[in-house]
């Protein structure tokens, strides 16, 4: 069959559709890169907010319209809180809800008797795997994005008030150790220059498993690298509690190799939302945690995720967590006005903030990440730093200089010219950061003969104009 993979949502959702793509390829079954070409489409889906629900259903949907002929098949998290809304919408001949997403290779197989391509049946060798298979199993779609999200845990035992996700996932469930690294070492082979770990929860990673597989994220980080040769390793989302002791040493002992960079969701800055939320933390305990990993990891970069405009906000309450945020001096935050979620416990508090007063809220926490954000980026200017090059090339004028993005291994988004003929798709060079341009950072990769922006034409209304479409890209 030919399978179209899409998804909207977590890091967590991407990794699981690049699982099942390989589990499919491993089948028999094509990955295709566009829904037009797809007798059957797959869309995971996300329910964090109502907007991604309402999102997941635009996009199936438009799926639907794009190919009418393609069976869709719904998992994730909306579609496991609303089954019979997902299966009323056109086009839809499957929902499956999160406990069964990692069966989908085996539920969608019975379809492959009608839809399977004799072309493709051909190429098949006599045991029934084909010609073709990637090496190691991997899906190029890991290979196109040069990293790889790993799926290590799925699940939370927390009852954060305003979270659906809990609802949809259920309790906290880890993959053994030997799993993540066998996994990692195949990406590793097959050429992919950076993993990153993926979970609901990944700070409780371990915790659930039994007996002498009980184990943490430090250990699980220590395997990793101590055994897979994977270039660089990345954690995602990390809430503030629950890391073990001595957790931020793992840094010093792999420098280079574990990406100075943390995602921390702080939800919200004061000691009363907190508990309104049901957060495992306080402003100290995060202030003090934020103090310990920036004293253990040098030139760290910290993310976050924010709320505003969750019942009981005053105004008051606002300005106070603003001034918290930005002492943290968060390089970026995901930041979302409070939307009630049916099931969880906030829908049903008492104090809900209007929507007018929540959009104002949030122009203004922006307004202050935004600033701290360019002050994290320039302390960096001047600086050299290893980044990883991907997606590709931009011809920008008639001279022999395309431009590149890519990541800094503390996540800043980089662009820089090199000659056409080099091919810089998956790899990490040492980079110079010259300046700063809105939040992307322009840099001379080092070893090239410089290529000023004046030389290439990439002065004034052109900068701005790719520089726009990287954003709107990101």
């Amino acid at each position: 069959m030919r399978v179209y993979l899409d998804q909207i949502g977590c890091r967590l959702n991407f990794s699981e559709m690049e699982t099942l793509a390989q589990r499919l390829r491993n089948a028999g079954h094509q990955t295709v890169t566009s829904p037009e070409e797809a007798q059957v489409v797959v869309f995971n889906t996300c329910a964090v907010t109502a907007a991604a629900a309402s999102k997941s259903r635009q996009r199936i949907r438009q799926l639907h319209k794009l190919n009418p002929s393609a069976r869709i098949a719904v998992t994730g998290c909306w579609s496991s809180l609303e089954p019979q809304a997902a299966a009323r919408l056109p086009g839809v001949a499957l929902v499956a809800d999160n406990s069964r997403k990692d069966l989908l290779h085996t539920l969608l197989e019975p379809w492959s008797a009608e839809l399977d391509d004799p072309a493709d049946l051909a190429r098949m060798q006599p045991d029934g795997t084909p010609f073709e298979e990637p090496l190691g199993g991997v899906a190029p779609e890991q290979l196109r994005r040069t990293r790889a999200f790993i799926k290590v845990q799925d699940g939370c035992n927390n009852r954060c008030t305003f979270c659906v996700v809990t609802i949809a996932r259920g309790a906290s469930r880890s993959r053994p150790v030997a799993d993540i690294v066998r996994e990692i070492q195949e990406l590793c082979a097959a050429g992919v220059q950076e993993a990153v770990l993926t979970g609901v929860h990944l700070g409780s990673y371990g915790r659930d498993l039994a007996g002498k597989a009980r184990t943490d994220l430090k250990e699980l980080t220590a395997a990793i690298l101590t055994d897979t040769d994977i270039p660089r390793l990345r954690l995602s989302s990390l809430e503030p509690w629950e890391l073990a002791e001595g957790f931020f040493e793992l840094w010093a002992r792999w420098p280079g190799r574990l990406c100075p960079h943390l995602h921390l969701p702080l939800q919200a800055g004061t000691d009363k939302l907190l508990r309104r939320m049901a957060r495992r933390c306080t402003t100290a305990s995060f202030r003090q945690l934020v103090a310990e990993a920036r004293a253990a990891i040098p030139d760290l970069i910290l993310t976050t995720d924010l709320i505003v405009g969750f019942p009981g906000e005053t105004e008051a309450d606002f300005v106070q967590g603003m001034a918290f945020v930005e002492e943290m001096r968060f390089a970026h935050a995901h930041i979302f006005p409070f939307s009630p979620r049916a099931g969880t416990a906030a829908a049903r508090f008492d104090g809900q903030v209007d929507g007018r007063v929540k959009k104002e809220r949030s122009r203004r926490l922006h307004e202050v990440v935004e600033r701290t954000g360019r002050a994290e980026r320039l302390r960096f200017v001047g600086t050299v730093r290893p980044v990883l090059w991907e997606g590709e090339r931009q011809s920008v004028t008639d001279t022999n200089a395309v431009l590149w993005a890519g990541y800094t291994d503390n996540y800043l988004r980089v662009m820089a010219l090199a000659p056409a003929d080099l091919d810089l798709h998956n790899t990490i060079t040492p980079v110079r950061l010259d300046e700063l341009h809105g939040d992307i950072l322009l840099g001379t990769i080092d070893g090239l003969a410089p290529a000023t922006l004046e030389g290439a034409g990439l002065r004034g209304g052109r900068l701005d104009q790719i520089l726009g479409d990287e954003r709107r890209h990101e």
